[in-house]
């Protein structure tokens, strides 16, 4: 057997561990609460804790950690050692029960959007043990991660696991209820299931930490383009070089280590520009993968003399980065409910979820839009390398071809074929080929057996929006049920797929989602246009949003309302850092350096005045009066960004702060930025006070 499969997920506490190390009885009960998602059983947690702590100490462990996802994009963790005192005085090793089932980190330190005040500091931490414990090894040395839910004290949910599972569970139930609907009695589970491919960019420390841009904030905020980007498309899956080799075959052997099914790494179409995509996985322990594979990726750079940046626009006018999310639903026998089969048309179970679906995103665009807003997204969605702010649904040909039978005819006769490619090379063989395209263009495409939901930028967590994707599921899902009862002929379900298709059609579009005119088409079809994220948030908090949320018990409308508040405030301060960084960097490195250079460049024609008298000096001249002027739009675009910050750093409610930063500020940085881009084009590179894009990504 190769190495990789003896190492993949040493350092986690599988289900092979846990079925050699407890008690028959306690692993029993353990595994029945994993699989079918019951409660916990209290009485087994200290004999489990005690196994945990034995295999963690075994592969040199010293500390654990509750490790949980907060509303502040990252992971968090207090760690304790393994370390009591008994009554002698004597050093012994603790960990009970009840240090794995809760922990106490401070609520009120964490983003709360009201729902803590500073002095109500207690929150609780609890064991998610569908999601499995696992060891890292780093500085620290070898720690036990224990994978938990994060809420207040008075029980709200202040993270991004909790909402999670509930979602699960309520898409779990309503389509247990469809699947009985069509015969089908040996399903007890039906688990959604997550794909997330993960792009990032990779570049020289040395050079990062040489822009304040990059260090503050993740991306450049300044920067003219060099004479050649991506245009020839010759990074995109090109030959990997070695020194980025070597890092992806670290971060290979470390994921696999933890777990993490890391499948395929290629570089992307950015210069500098990577993706690395994982197998499918249940939907939670996906979320808590990707949040391993992100710090594993930046942690792992540092190694090879690089920085790993997962911001969605680290750089203007190349690709950014996102993560698709490739979303479906599995039953515990296996069974891909979003697999269309060979014939389709009579597949009435896949087209009535297909119908759910629909009806869902167009129900529910906002939420979707939402769900992946953040404020480097803003920079990326809408570009030519990611789907547009106008959430819409792509097909392919053969299922919109049996969604216009069903919505004109109310059934469908047949399904168009998938056929044979034919090379006409007689050495390679003729292949099958797909029903239908796929379209990159698309938000959210279905791709054969899956949708990809493709707005997700590359720093997010996958929870809220596969939170919005199960809810909103869940929700036609019930509707349909409701309606149809358990035991409908099969005319009744065609009626109400026909039915569901013809009144949510609008959504689905299948052309090019990067024209202009598919913008002008969506607003006649009256399909959201949620630009920014300050114009998306709200949508969380709109009564409709609130009575969907709270009819499953995925969020309380205080919930609601708190993750809307940070939000608008992570918004504002986001950009205010931006922007304060734009004034630091025009302070004490453009202006500075655009000075200096005049000055060489005015000592220059006097020192060739002087020379010869007669001597042409227009080129000497130009230039000074170009940098001139470009110096003086600069100092006055300063001036207006540095206005508008105090004015909307001066606004206390946070929705306004948001909106000032978003109109105002944002405009600012923009007229700040085109001067100074324009001045790089124009001084010397030996007087520029920071690398150039062209050192930076190639």
């Amino acid at each position: 057997m190769s190495d990789f499969l003896k190492t993949f997920a040493c350092d986690v506490f599988t289900d092979k561990e846990m079925k050699a190390r407890l008690p028959k009885d306690v692993y029993g009960k353990l595994k029945k609460t994993i699989e079918t998602g019951k409660e916990l059983d209290p009485s087994i947690a200290d004999t489990v804790a005690n196994a945990m702590k034995e295999w963690a100490l075994e592969r040199g462990a010293t500390h654990y950690t509750h490790w949980f996802q907060p509303l502040t994009g990252v992971t968090a963790e207090k760690h304790d050692a393994f370390l009591a005192i008994n009554k002698q005085g004597k050093a012994i090793l603790d960990f009970e029960g009840k240090h794995l089932i809760k922990g106490e980190p401070d609520a009120s330190s964490f983003p709360s959007g009201g729902l803590r005040a500073t002095f109500e500091a207690r929150g609780y931490t609890a064991w998610d043990c569908t999601s499995p414990a696992f060891l890292r090894e780093d500085a620290l040395g070898v720690t036990l991660c224990i994978p938990t839910a994060f809420c207040s004290y008075t029980g709200e949910s202040l993270d991004q696991k909790t909402p999670l599972l509930r979602s699960m569970q309520a898409i779990d139930e309503q389509a247990l209820r469809l699947v009985r609907m069509f015969g089908d009695s040996r399903t007890k589970r039906v688990i959604p299931m997550v794909g997330a491919e993960q792009e990032y960019f990779l570049i020289d420390k040395d050079i990062y930490n040489k822009r304040k841009d990059l260090v503050y904030t993740g991306h450049t905020l300044l920067g003219a383009m060099p004479p050649k980007g991506q245009e020839l498309s010759d990074h995109y899956y090109g030959i990997i070089n070695e020194r980025v080799g070597a890092y992806m075959k670290d971060i290979n052997r470390e994921l696999w280590k933890l777990g993490v099914p890391a499948k395929t790494q290629h570089n992307e179409g950015a210069p500098s520009q990577h993706e690395l995509a994982p197998l499918y996985e249940q939907r939670n322990i996906a979320t808590d993968h990707n949040q391993m594979t992100m710090e594993t990726m930046k942690r792992v750079a540092g190694r090879h003399g690089m920085v790993c940046l997962l911001h969605e626009k680290p750089f203007a006018g190349v690709n950014g980065s996102g993560k698709h999310n490739n979303w479906s639903l599995l039953t515990d026998e296996g069974r891909n409910l979003l697999k269309p089969g060979d014939r389709p048309h009579e597949n009435l179970e896949f087209l009535l979820i297909l119908a759910c679906v629909i009806k869902a995103v167009d129900k529910h665009a906002d939420l979707i839009r939402y769900s992946s807003a953040n404020v480097g997204n803003d920079l990326r969605l809408g570009g030519n390398e990611a789907p547009p702010s106008i959430v819409s649904i792509f097909l392919g040909e053969q299922l919109q071809d049996v969604l216009d039978q069903f919505a004109e005819k109310g059934s469908a006769t047949h399904s168009i074929p998938g056929g044979r490619l034919e090379t006409g090379v007689a050495v390679l063989p003729d292949l099958n080929k797909d029903a239908t395209d796929r379209n990159r263009t698309s938000p959210f495409a279905f791709t054969g057996n899956k949708f990809e939901l493709r707005t997700l930028g590359s720093s997010d967590s996958l929870a809220m929006s596969n939170i919005v994707l199960n809810t909103i599921v869940a929700e036609a899902f019930k509707e349909a049920c409701d309606e149809l009862g358990t035991k409908p002929g099969k005319a009744k379900i065609r009626e109400y797929i026909a039915r569901t298709f013809s009144e949510h059609r609008r959504v689905v579009f299948n052309g090019n989602g990067y024209g202009k005119a598919w913008i002008e088409e969506a607003k006649r079809r009256g399909l959201p246009n949620l630009k920014s994220m300050v114009d998306a948030i709200p949508a969380i908090t709109d009564r409709k949003a609130v009575e969907l949320f709270e009819k499953f018990g995925v969020f309380t409308k205080s919930e609601l309302d708190s993750r809307a508040e940070i939000e608008f405030e992570m918004y504002a301060k986001e950009i205010n850092i931006e922007a304060r960084t734009m004034l630091d960097i025009a302070t004490k490195q453009i202006i500075p350096a655009t000075v200096s250079y005049l000055g060489s460049l005015a000592g220059a024609k006097i020192a060739v005045n002087t020379a010869v008298p007669c001597a042409d000096t227009t080129v000497q001249e130009m230039l000074i009066s170009e940098c001139s002027a470009l110096l003086a739009s600069t100092r006055k675009a300063m001036d207006r960004l540095s206005r508008e910050i105090d004015k909307a750093a001066s606004v206390s409610a946070a929705e306004k702060s948001a909106r000032a930063y978003r109109t105002k500020v944002v405009p600012a940085m923009e007229a700040l930025r085109a001067p100074i881009d324009a001045l790089e084009l124009l001084i010397d590179k030996s007087c520029w006070p920071m690398p150039s894009y062209g050192d930076i990504i190639f």
